[in-house]
């Protein structure tokens, strides 16, 4: 089975969230199982710069406004071992900034032709014959920076090739004038509501939701989610016309990037049966945070965006409340500059309790969710999460909202008897400072209790978040899809009026 999966970046190359730890342990995990999975991806410098071994496969001319439009193929140096197509078109991917906005955190403005080449690639990848050894039988696109590859297969149909579109937030959809269609060479007759029109613009988000074969998102709590107004933004409806078509299934992790055991970034290694270590990331986190080691002192992290989203406005909020129960805080992200300057004045109001990163650094990320004893994500929505994951491989409790991916894999049986032997970290409701500083109170008080706190931390460690099951779930949604094609394709011929002649002389 051949399976092309694209998207705007991959670990640890180019980042900007989970998306890119997704696209580098899928496809990996996927060709461990036989699939002969392979990456499209556009011609970034990170990664054109580490593309080893690389072959020119086609001149795609001038395109989408960009002149010299090449593909390549090879391996990345520092990535995934998955074999990479990389799209090159110097006008439109070679420059300063982000994946998506310049220096400045401004949207490019010609993200749409940026992305819809990508799209427009995949579809000639897959239809085209560009590659004379190897096209895909299914093509999986994630998210709306990709999602364009879905329309351009429904415009020129490939009898042999199926679409799979993966919804990693549906809160960022790619919007554009509708007028700009022609920009991307899309076929006016996808400009109404059932086809590419979203409130008078131009959505790629709807490109993935109404024309791929089947939709999936990176959780089931989260595909049950997003059909409802709640959650949907506006694309609910869409989401429940396609019925049993949109499913979830959850991310995993990369078991040997997040690995206690064997974390080169930690001041001490550890796992489950030897967790002397933590306590020594422990220490070294606090003094990373300028404070003195004090080991009983439950030190709370946060690794995240910092945005609405991820519900930090609410711990801010709470923060007069949260630090006379005796925690420490330390906070890692970027994102929204008033939840940045907010974290940064509240580390310079409480020096002792509160430590602010600005900023992402990967290495930082891994020592600080070694070292706190919990994770803190109060999420207004959260698609999956990979952060509560890590943290329980790390034995560091997460403390989370019930929404989404939150809820699928943090479980909270309560306090007192076994409950702590059956949970693996602390859940709340409500999106509020109080129902937060409540839940925070209830793993102060389980963090005095040893036996319960070591309980909760060793039934956490022993989770199973691999890749296995997810990509024997896409594996198995792949071959389904392939063999509904293979059975409809018999179903037409059978029925056709050359078929049924055939029969008759017979």
């Amino acid at each position: 089975m051949r399976v092309l999966h694209t998207a705007a970046e991959v670990f640890p190359l180019v980042k900007t969230g989970g998306l890119a730890d997704v696209v580098a342990a899928l496809p990996a995990a996927l060709r461990g199982q036989g699939v002969d999975a392979r990456l499209l991806l556009p011609g970034l410098p990170a990664l054109m710069g580490v593309l080893e071994g690389r072959e020119r496969i086609a001149e795609l001319g001038s395109v989408f406004g960009a002149a010299g439009v090449r593909l390549w193929r090879g391996q990345l140096a520092g990535g995934p071992s998955v074999p990479a197509y990389l799209v090159e078109a110097p006008l439109l991917y070679r420059r300063q900034g982000g994946p998506y906005s310049d220096t400045l955190g401004r949207d490019w403005p010609d993200n749409l032709q940026r992305w819809g080449l990508l799209g427009w690639a995949a579809a000639q990848l897959a239809g085209s014959g560009l590659d004379p050894d190897w096209a895909p039988q299914v093509v999986h696109a994630h998210d709306w920076h990709a999602a364009l590859a879905c329309a351009f297969l429904r415009m020129h149909p490939v009898a042999s090739v199926q679409s799979v579109y993966t919804v990693h937030n549906l809160a960022y959809q790619g919007l554009f004038a509708l007028q700009d269609h022609a920009l991307v060479g899309l076929s006016a007759s996808f400009l109404h509501a059932e086809g590419l029109e979203f409130h008078g613009q131009l959505s790629c988000m709807k490109a993935g939701l109404q024309y791929a074969d089947r939709v999936t998102t990176v959780s089931p709590g989260y595909a049950s989610e997003i059909a409802t107004p709640a959650f949907g933004h506006g694309l609910d409806g869409v989401v429940r016309a396609r019925g049993a078509e949109v499913s979830g299934i959850l991310n995993g992790i990369d078991e040997q990037v997040w690995n206690p055991a064997a974390d080169g970034a930690l001041a001490a290694c550890y796992d489950v049966s030897r967790l002397a270590g933590k306590a020594a990331c422990k220490a070294a986190l606090q003094r990373e945070a300028g404070w003195a080691a004090h080991p009983q002192t439950p030190v709370l992290a946060v690794v995240s965006r910092l945005s609405h989203q991820k519900g930090l406005d609410l711990l801010l909020q709470a923060l007069p409340a949260l630090l006379p129960l005796g925690v420490q805080l330390v906070v890692q992200g970027s994102g929204e500059p008033a939840l940045e300057q907010a974290f940064e004045q509240a580390a310079l109001a409480h020096p002792g309790q509160v430590c602010a990163f600005i900023g992402y650094d990967e290495a930082r990320a891994h020592r600080l969710i070694a070292g706190a004893d919990a994770l803190l994500m109060p999420s207004r929505f959260e698609p999956c999460g990979l952060a509560q994951m890590y943290a329980m491989r790390y034995g560091t409790l997460p403390l989370v909202r019930r929404v989404g991916g939150l809820a699928d894999t943090v479980s909270d049986a309560g306090d007192g008897g076994g409950a702590a032997a059956a949970s693996t970290g602390f859940v709340f409701d409500d999106a509020s400072p109080e129902a937060l500083v409540a839940a925070v109170a209830r793993a102060v008080a389980c963090y005095r209790e040893l036996g319960a706190w070591g309980a909760r931390q060793r039934h956490a460690m022993t989770q199973d978040f691999s890749w296995a099951g997810p990509a024997r779930r896409y594996g198995e949604l792949y071959e389904e899809l392939l063999t509904a094609r293979v059975r409809a394709s018999g179903q037409v011929a059978s029925s056709s009026p050359a078929s049924a002649s055939t029969k008759a002389a017979a």
